[in-house]
This record gives C-alpha cells, structure tokens and sequence, in this order.
C-alpha cells in the first residue's frame, strides 16, 4: 500500500529554537496530530504517530520536515522527519503526539534517532501506556540534557490514539458503532426487502469512517440479511480497506456470500465458537476466509473474548456496522467507545425494527456524550464518545 505523500524537507539550515511558547506548541502539537490521522488503519499493530520538526530563521519558526507512521507501523513518525530534516535538526524541536519508543524491536529505539541528531528540545502530546516504553522514552532525554514537554493537547491526543491506549491496557480495541435509522427510528422493515436508509453523502462518509479503521465488524444476521461488500469504495483509495470480520458463532456465513467470495481479495476473519461445524469451516477457508474460535457465554459467542482475540491480532480500532442486535451485544458488555449516529431525513411509516432499542437508548443518555453533528444533504450524522 503506498503511502500518503508528505511535504518536502524544509531548508537546510536554521537558527536555535525560540524562547518555549505555549501558544505555538499547541499550534505545531495539532499539525502533527493532523499528520497521525492521516494513517489510521494503516498503521496497525502500532499507533498511527504524526511527527513535525520545527526551527527558525530570523522571522521567526519555521516547519523543517513532517513525518507519519507508515504502512504497517514502520518506519515510526519521528524517524521519518528527522531523516527528512538532516542535519538542519540540530537545536531544533521535534513535535510527536506519542512518547517516542525506547526499546529496540525490529529497528533501534526512536530516543537513539533523536540523540543522534542532536534536537534540543522534544515536545509530546502523551505519554506511552505501552509497558516497554511508559515514560522511559521521556526520561532517556531528559537523562540527556534534551529539554522535554508533554501533555500537550492531550485530550485530543487520546482520541487519536484511543486504538492503541485501550489495547495496551485492557486488551481490546478501541470500537467505533455506527447505526444508522430513518427519521422516525427505524432500522430495517419488520420482513421484505432491504432498507436503504442513508443517501450518496452520508454513505461516502461512512466509507470513511471505515478507511481509518483496522477493521470492520459484523455479526452474520447482517450476513445473512444484507450481503454486504465491507470494502472502501472512495475513489482513489480502494486499497484503504480493512479486515472484515464476522461475528458467527454456528459458521452459517454462506459459502456463496459475497465476504466468503472475495475473501481472497480483502483478509475476512470469521469468528465462531469452540464447538462450531469442522465442515462449514472447512469450506469458508477453502475460501480463503480464516476462522477463529473463541469460547461461548451464555450459550452465545463470548464477544469480549472477540475483541481480546482481535487485539491479540493487532487490532486496535474497530468499526461496528453490525446493526441492532449486534449493538446491544457490544453495549451490553461495555464495549463501545464512540457511538455514530446516522438519521435520514425520510420516514418509514410502517413498523419496522427500531434502530436504537432501551439498551442503547440508555447507554447514550448515561455514559456518552454528542460530540459532534454533521449535516450531510439530507441525513445528518451525530458522533458521541464516552462521557
């Protein structure tokens, strides 16, 4: 998968960093959590990192080089804008919106890189939760005589890197739920054909939504109900889709269903219980789908073992588009992290299946919190995240 491109180094050389300014340290901090975005979903196992060096000249400061965590999580953010910068580095400071790592993996520790180029001053958003890093990366520059601030915007940080905080440590990914209903509530008709609720905008925003995912979720009644594609159909960025998983305890995904048929072309992991059919396994991986198999609760798939299985993976953020029932799953096990609401403007006006039952009614009212709405065309899309 190619990369995002990034903008050119600055010039080669510049003067000493300026008196510390609160003001432009939030201005930079949030051009290199702008750059960290840009490669969510790409960027797992690892946190998608955004990373800026920032000097001066005579006028004052002046953006040297940017970097993000490339595909696949290497290599890091920070690497990537000090070799961009050069030797233009010295005396300068490097923005990070993630404490830079300091422990050698399958490349040396980022502190090494940062040392080595002889930066004066390090500005973070946050501190690492990883156990191999939490705070050392910070005090091996300090160690050092590096100046260092953290903590800035680091609200915003945590949203960004949610995935990887919440993976760290609880064992889970970050998930996302979107539902979506018609203005009077409804999810899909009660029997017939299926429901279309959103229009052209607000579908290319859920697509969206889905690129920056590691994964997206469903549980095999929207298999079964709706065949869906679970791809990124944006233009330009086909190649941005994530895994596909299913929530299938008994293997009834149908070997003829569009996500068993093309799961050559896009990773499609099936996750059903111990005790599901050996045959119907058999005959998904022939298709090139793999299954997983977890333990069942209550006589249902465990769905916190799910995202403990899919964390172990490397997953760290995951996009719910399973419907009702699948929501009620996720809520009922404490298990969402933002809610994504998407209402049309159009009425069913018959019964139908309600979008948004008791459960999720309450936990929307309780334990989260509107963040954000979106007006597009004629539906609008309301964000809400843990209170």
């Amino acid at each position: 998968m190619s990369a995002v491109p990034l903008a050119s180094p600055g010039p080669e050389r510049s003067g000493p960093w300026p008196a510390p300014d609160a003001a432009l340290d939030e201005r930079f901090m949030r051009m290199a959590l702008a750059l960290g975005e840009r490669h969510l979903g790409l960027t797992w196992p690892n946190p998608s990192v955004g990373a800026l060096v920032v000097g001066a000249d005579g006028e004052g400061p002046l953006i040297l080089a940017q970097g993000v965590t490339q595909p696949g999580g290497r290599p890091h953010a920070e690497r990537i804008a000090l070799e961009n910068a050069g030797a233009s580095a010295r005396g300068a400071t490097l923005y990070i919106s993630l404490e830079p790592c300091s422990h050698h993996g399958r490349t040396p520790p980022c502190v090494d890189a940062i040392m080595t180029t002889g930066v004066a001053r390090v500005v973070t958003a946050l501190e690492d939760p990883d156990p191999r890093v939490r705070g050392r990366g910070h005090q091996f520059l300090r160690d050092r005589g590096v100046e260092v601030v953290t903590g800035v915007l680091a609200d915003a940080a945590r949203r960004l890197h949610r995935g990887h905080i919440l993976r760290t440590t609880e064992g889970r990914p970050a998930v996302t739920l979107k539902l979506a209903q018609t203005a009077d509530g409804s999810a899909a008709r009660l029997s017939g054909a299926r429901l279309l609720i959103t229009g052209e905008r607000s579908n290319c925003r859920t697509h969206l939504i889905r690129a920056h995912a590691d994964a997206i979720m469903v549980g095999v009644g929207t298999v079964l109900a709706d065949d869906p594609q679970l791809t990124v159909r944006l233009p330009g960025m086909e190649d941005w889709s994530p895994v596909r998983v299913i929530l299938d305890s008994r293997l009834r995904t149908p070997a003829s269903a569009t996500l068993a048929v093309t799961a050559r072309e896009a990773p499609t992991w099936i996750i059903c219980t111990e005790d599901a059919p050996a045959e119907a396994e058999r005959r998904l991986a022939a298709q090139g789908a793999e299954v997983m198999r977890v333990g069942a609760r209550d006589g249902r798939l465990d769905v916190p073992a799910a995202m403990r299985l899919l964390a172990g993976r490397g997953i760290t953020r995951v996009f719910s588009e399973g419907g009702p029932s699948c929501a009620e799953v996720l809520v009922a096990h404490d298990l969402v992290d933002e809610f994504a609401v998407a209402t049309s403007s159009s009425r069913l006006n018959e019964p139908g299946i309600p979008a948004i039952g008791p459960g999720l009614r309450t936990a929307l009212s309780n334990r989260f919190m509107l963040v954000e709405t979106e007006e597009l065309g004629p539906d609008r899309l309301e964000l809400y995240e843990r209170a």
